[in-house]
């Protein structure tokens, strides 16, 4: 059991990075973007192509991060110079990178057991943490830059960022690049954790996000104290740890991916619950109140 923990919460950790990228795209910009379906098996490919190339597995990975916030250049290209719906553009994105990736390398599934990855610096689990606070951090960090309030601005109100002489277009190029190449990270440690690279890694990987971000949405719902990116983190390990505990009282693996959709339904609909009964005590209060002040008036 404990094995079983350690292990969901390493993946945990890996899905913490992906859901901080699709936080930026869904939460931030408000923009549906399915290309990291199509990312996140990209920066897994540009890994295994690097480090076949003898390049070092640190670099390797850094480079999956960079060449992966092209991924979103594309999805912004076609959305904003192309004008094609973020829907339709991050599938279209999505669909070439299928091919992109079986290019890479030449093949759909490569092995990686005998190269070298970051986890051989030590504790698989104490590498990830340390990865995942140093995104966390300088993330939090560029949010709180002006760059980073015109960025969460266009999401909220892209006229007023307009209004301010500020290219709208660009914040959302330059959100939707970083978070492509934060997913395609994901993909290169993930590729290196389970030791191959495979061409259907990126299914259903939307849903691992939307999930994490919707668990990590319920924890303290009403505190403005924890930040976006906490709250992916802590949503990312607990889905894992859901999932993990799932298999180990008998669930077949193949059911997985359904289970993931329930745990996602099951949550929005504990969220809608909870926003609903909140707006029912909130018109309670406000009927008592002005009950109260017709009284007082009469009297």
């Amino acid at each position: 059991m404990n094995s079983l923990i350690i292990t969901s919460i390493e993946q945990g950790l890996i899905f913490a990075i992906l859901a901080m990228g699709v936080v930026i795209s869904y939460k931030i910009l408000n923009m549906a973007d399915l290309s990291v379906e199509g990312t996140f098996p990209f920066g897994a490919f540009l890994f295994a192509k690097f480090i076949s190339m003898g390049m070092n597995p640190i670099v390797s990975t850094l480079m999956a991060f960079c060449i992966g916030t092209l991924a979103g250049l594309l999805t912004s290209v076609l959305f904003t110079k192309i004008r094609i719906k973020p829907l339709l553009a991050g599938i279209l994105t999505m669909t070439i990178l299928y091919s992109v990736n079986l290019k890479i390398n030449g093949k759909s599934n490569i092995p990686l057991f005998s190269y070298d990855s970051v986890f051989n610096l030590g504790n698989a689990l104490v590498v990830l943490v340390i990865i995942v606070l140093i995104i966390k951090i300088i993330l939090d960090l560029f949010l709180k830059t002006e760059t980073g309030y015109l960025l969460i601005a266009t999401g909220d109100n892209e006229s007023l960022v307009r209004s301010l002489g500020k290219n709208s277009n660009m914040y959302k190029t330059m959100g939707l690049m970083l978070a492509n190449g934060l997913v395609a990270l994901s993909g290169a440690l993930m590729a290196q954790m389970q030791g191959f690279a495979d061409i259907t890694m990126g299914s259903s990987i939307i849903v691992v996000a939307l999930a994490s971000i919707i668990i990590g949405d319920t924890i303290m719902k009403n505190s403005h104290k924890i930040e976006n990116t906490t709250r992916a983190i802590l949503g990312a390990i607990i889905y894992k740890i859901i999932g993990g505990i799932a298999i180990d009282l008998g669930l077949d693996p193949q059911d997985l991916k359904a289970i993931s959709a329930i745990i996602v339904i099951a949550f929005i609909f504990y969220n809608n619950s909870m926003a609903d009964l909140l707006e029912l005590r909130k018109r309670k209060v406000e009927l008592r109140n002005a009950k109260n002040s017709q009284s007082v008036q009469e009297f």
